[in-house]
C-alpha cells in the first residue's frame, strides 16, 4: 500500500479513537476526512466528494424519526406497550417477551434502535422493578428486540446496508437479511434467561430471571434489597395486642396491568397511518422517506403545537453519523484502500477464516464505537471475499451486521447507557460491572455463533 492509501486509513482509525473518548459525533469528523482526502490527495471539488452522499439514507432517518416521534407524543406507542402487556394478562414471565417483540416491531417499522430502545426501556425497568426481576435481563431483552428487528427490508440499518452491498455489485436477499437476524438475537435472548436463570438457583442472586407474581418490596436498598419496613400504627396495636409499629415481612401486591386509557382520534389516525405504511412501502414498494414524512406531516396537523417537538425527535445526529461515514468511506474506494485491505484480508488464508476474523474485528470494535459507522467502515471489507463466490453474500453480510450491532449491550453504547440510566433499585456502579461484564460475554461469544450459523453452516450445505 501507498502512503496516499495509508494515511486515509490512519485517519479513520483516529477518527474512532477521537469519538470513543470524546463527545465528537464521527460523521463531523469523517465529513472533514472526506473533504481533506478528497481534495488534496484526489483533486475533487465538493461536487465531485458528495458524489456518494447517502441523500436516500439521510431522508429515510429523517422522515421515520420524525413520524415515530408524532406517535410517541400522541401517545399511540404507550398504547401498543399496554395493549401488548393487557394481551397476555400480564403474566409476568410472558411480558418481557412483550417488551422484546415490542422493540423489534418499532425497529422493523424503521425507528432506529436506540430510539426504540428510549422509548421501551423506562416501562420495561418499571415492570421489572415491580415484579423483582433481574433489570440485567430486562435490559438485554429490550437492547436484543430492538436489534431483531433492525434489519428489516424498511428499517434504517437494513437499507444502509443493502446500499453498500448493492453499490459493490451484488446483491442480497433483505427477507434473508431480516430473518437472521431476529432468530439470532432471539437465540441469545434465550440463552440470556436460561443462563441468569440457572445462576440465580445456584447462587442465590438478588433477582429472578422471569420475576415473581409477588411485587417487590415497598422499602428496599440501593442494590434492590428487601427490608422491613415498619408503618406507624398512630398508637393502635399489633396483632399480639401490643402497642407499637405492624412490620411488613413480606412484599405487598401491586397492580401489573394498567387500566386501560380511551383511544384518541389522534392515536387511531397513528395506527391506521401505520398500517398505511406498510401496506404502501412492502406491498407498492414506494420509498419509506417520503412515505414517513407524509404521514408525520398528517399528525402534525392534529396537534400543531407538538410540530417543533416532532422535529426536534428527529435523529439529526445519527444523520450526521451515517452521511459522513459513507461519505469518506467512499472517498477511501476511491484512493484504493478500501480494495488494498480487502486483498490483504483475502491473503489471511481460507474465506472462511477471513470471515471469522472480520467478525471478530467489527464486533470488538463496534463494543466501543457507533455500529452504525462500523457497518459503513468494514462491509466494504468484504466485498471482494464474496466476489469469489466461495461464502454466501447474506451470510456474511448478516454475520458482519449482526456482530457489529449485538455486542451494543456495553454500557458505552447508547442503548446500554439507556439500560444503567432506566435501572431501578439498583446500586449503580455494581449494574455498572454487571452491565460490562455481560458485554464481555457477548462480544466473547456473539461473532463466533454468527460466523458458525450464518456462515459455516451454509457454507457446507
Amino acid at each position: 500500500m501507498t502512503s496516499i492509501e495509508i494515511l486515509p486509513l490512519i485517519a479513520l482509525v483516529a477518527m474512532f479513537a477521537i469519538a470513543t473518548f470524546f463527545p465528537i459525533n464521527i460523521g463531523i469528523l469523517g465529513f472533514i476526512g472526506a473533504f481533506v482526502v478528497g481534495y488534496f490527495a484526489l483533486g475533487y471539488d465538493d461536487k465531485e466528494i458528495l458524489t456518494a452522499f447517502p441523500s436516500s439514507i439521510v431522508l429515510t432517518i429523517v422522515g421515520v424519526t420524525y413520524f415515530f416521534g408524532m406517535a410517541k407524543r400522541n401517545g399511540t406507542i404507550d398504547l401498543l406497550v399496554n395493549s401488548c402487556i393487557r394481551a397476555v394478562n400480564g403474566r409476568v414471565t410472558v411480558v418481557p417477551w412483550v417488551f422484546f417483540f415490542t422493540a423489534s416491531v418499532l425497529t422493523a417499522l424503521g425507528t432506529f434502535s436506540p430510539a426504540a430502545v428510549a422509548l421501551i426501556i423506562p416501562a420495561a425497568m418499571a415492570f421489572a422493578a415491580r415484579t423483582h426481576m433481574s433489570p440485567l435481563v430486562m435490559g438485554i431483552m429490550v437492547i436484543n428486540g430492538a436489534h431483531a428487528g433492525a434489519f428489516s427490508p424498511i428499517s434504517v440499518s437494513g437499507v444502509l446496508v443493502r446500499d453498500i452491498v448493492e453499490s459493490n455489485g451484488l446483491s442480497i436477499a433483505p427477507w434473508t437479511l431480516f430473518s437472521s437476524s431476529y432468530g439470532i438475537n432471539l437465540l441469545l435472548s434465550v440463552l440470556t434467561v436460561v443462563g441468569y436463570a440457572a445462576l440465580a438457583r445456584t447462587r442465590g442472586l438478588e433477582f429472578s430471571a422471569t420475576g415473581s407474581t409477588d411485587a417487590a418490596p415497598l422499602g428496599g436498598s440501593r442494590d434492590g434489597a428487601p427490608h422491613r419496613t415498619t408503618l406507624p400504627t398512630g398508637g393502635g396495636s399489633s396483632s399480639s395486642g401490643a402497642p407499637g409499629t405492624r412490620v411488613l415481612t413480606r412484599p405487598v401486591s401491586t397492580t401489573l396491568i394498567d387500566a386501560a386509557a380511551p383511544v384518541t382520534r389522534a392515536q387511531k389516525l397513528t395506527l391506521f397511518l401505520i398500517g398505511a405504511l406498510l401496506v404502501l412501502v412492502l406491498v407498492l414498494h414506494l420509498p419509506i422517506s417520503f412515505i414517513a414524512i407524509a404521514a408525520g406531516a398528517v399528525l402534525a396537523f392534529t396537534d400543531l403545537k407538538k410540530q417543533n417537538d416532532a422535529i426536534a425527535d428527529i435523529s439529526w445526529s445519527t444523520v450526521l453519523l451515517v452521511a459522513g461515514m459513507v461519505t469518506y468511506i467512499s472517498i477511501l474506494q476511491e484512493v484504493g484502500t478500501i480494495d488494498h485491505l480487502a486483498e490483504m484480508a483475502i491473503t489471511i488464508g481460507a474465506p472462511l477464516i477471513v470471515a471469522f476474523v472480520l467478525c471478530y474485528v467489527i464486533g470488538v470494535t463496534s463494543a466501543f464505537a457507533s455500529s452504525t459507522a462500523l457497518l459503513a467502515a468494514v462491509i466494504p471489507l468484504a466485498m471482494p471475499l464474496l466476489g469469489t463466490g466461495a461464502l454466501p453474500v447474506v451470510g456474511v453480510v448478516a454475520a458482519l451486521a449482526i456482530s457489529a450491532t449485538v455486542v451494543d449491550v456495553s454500557p458505552f453504547s447508547t442503548n446500554g447507557a439507556l439500560v444503567l440510566a432506566n435501572a431501578q433499585n439498583v446500586e449503580r456502579p455494581r449494574f455498572y460491572r454487571q452491565l460490562l461484564l455481560n458485554a464481555g460475554i457477548v462480544v466473547a461469544v456473539a461473532p463466533a455463533l454468527c460466523w458458525l450459523i450464518l456462515v459455516v453452516v451454509p457454507a457446507l450445505l
